[in-house]
């Protein structure tokens, strides 16, 4: 499997999943179809299917657009099962756990995946997992030192779907919806400017940014080490949560809720 970031919108990335041994490829997350389309012909491969991660239309926008220059039932969409009614196009809904082959319709070969029902961010968000290949597309759920904000599940819910992830191998690559990266290092850092690995990955990034050049992939090992928001039991994380938002928080789900408020203010 070979991936390809395709910059979509402001900040945004779409990704094309190419299958190397039948030139086919996925993408995940359009909402602009051109550079989509540019992509695929660029890098020599057949689309032959969509994979949403969620229905905001910076993900989903370009869906319609993208199906509308393939030949009829040349493509298929993927999506949450439960939230079909509001993914574009979807041909192939999916429930949590459930297998899938990344292939042409009516194909019967082709990358092996399995959604990931993460919800929070949205009720019907779901990640991509390719086990053989050690890679996940997650969206808006886990960005690299981060996570999507709240908007249609809560705190517990959330920290839930990043457990869910974080129990992939640590060698798993993480590709996310958006280049959040430095800005969530920056926040990451006021709340653990002691942690080693955090300060060298925002020197790494630093360096990436200033050349224009993509923070994906990070990985499932990086982000246990660096994402403040699967950090919760770091004393030196919890002590700036409470000395930074005036709350006493205790539970793990209170101070990861209060370090969400604070990044949603940062």
């Amino acid at each position: 499997m070979r991936v390809v970031p395709v910059p979509q919108l402001f900040d945004n990335y779409a990704y094309l999943v190419i299958d190397e041994q039948s030139s086919e490829a996925g993408v995940v997350d359009v909402s602009d179809a051109g550079p989509v389309a540019e992509a695929a012909e660029r890098e020599g491969v057949t689309l032959v299917a969509v994979m949403s991660t969620h229905h905001h239309p910076d993900h989903v926008g370009g869906n319609m657009d993208l199906l509308a220059m393939q030949p009829d039932g040349a493509m298929r969409v993927f999506g949450y099962a439960g939230d079909a009614g509001r993914i574009p196009g979807i041909t192939d809904p999916l429930d949590d756990g459930q297998d899938f082959e990344l292939c042409r319709p009516g194909g019967s070969s082709g990358l092996r995946g399995k959604a990931i029902f993460i919800p929070a961010h949205t009720r019907g968000h779901i990640a991509y997992w390719f086990a053989d290949e050690a890679a996940v597309f997650t969206g808006d759920t886990l960005f690299a030192a981060g996570c999507g904000r709240l908007f249609e599940g809560d705190a517990a819910q959330m920290k839930a779907s990043l457990e869910k992830l974080a129990s992939l191998p640590d060698e798993t690559r993480v590709y996310f919806g958006h280049e959040y990266t430095q800005s969530n290092l920056a926040f990451a850092l006021t709340l653990e400017p002691g942690n080693k690995q955090l300060v060298k990955k925002a020197r790494d990034v630093e360096s990436l940014r200033a050349q224009n050049l993509p923070t994906v992939p990070s990985t499932i090992a990086e982000e246990k080490l660096t994402n403040p928001f699967l950090r919760s039991d770091s004393e030196e994380l919890r002590a700036s949560v409470r000395a930074l938002s005036g709350e006493s928080a205790v539970d793990d789900v209170a101070v990861f809720a209060a370090t969400r408020r604070l990044k949603d203010n940062f």
